[in-house]
């Protein structure tokens, strides 16, 4: 199971649960659905969308169910001024392929330590993409639509770092 011992959430639902399942389910992929902690409207219809694109009943209730069938929803890694590993290394990649286009600025290469001159690359994507430009990239930056690619950040880095 991709997501277990999540308990039952709906509609005014907040909190940890309701954000790994917004998780799960902009990986379905639904980018339409926000990654903020509030079971609000929006996120009661995009469950419902998926509960009905897998066969499930479409009560837009996050089950035990829809959690079996929702790809995983941790949370990716929480990337600042300091880290270092492979994760970052995939994140500077796709730093510098959109800096390429002219989408926004990168500064430094793919060298796997984050850097005062990737903070400004961080923050730059993060003011390109329209979320806090704090130089960390937390659930709001991974969730960023790359709009040439049909993709998040966290899907072109890649879903295999999601945390559980």
């Amino acid at each position: 199971m991709s997501n277990p011992g999540q308990p039952e959430i709906k509609r005014g639902d907040k909190g940890a649960a309701v954000l790994r399942a917004q998780r799960a389910l902009r990986r379905t992929p639904d980018l339409s659905v926000a990654v903020d902690g509030d079971f609000g409207p929006d996120t009661e219809a995009g469950v419902k969308r998926f509960q009905k694109s897998v066969g499930l009943d479409d009560d837009g209730i996050v089950g035990k169910d829809t959690w079996e069938a929702l790809p995983i929803g941790g949370p990716m890694p929480l990337l600042k001024t300091g880290s270092i590993g492979d994760v970052f290394r995939d994140l500077q990649k796709v730093l510098i392929s959109g800096a390429d286009s002219g989408d926004w600025s990168s500064r430094g290469e793919a060298d796997g330590d984050f850097g005062a001159g990737t903070k400004e690359s961080v923050e730059d994507f993060q003011k390109w993409g329209g979320v806090d430009s704090d130089g960390i990239v937390g659930d709001r930056p991974w969730a960023v639509p790359l709009h040439t690619t049909n993709s998040t950040l966290e899907t072109a880095v890649g879903l295999d770092w999601a945390e559980d």
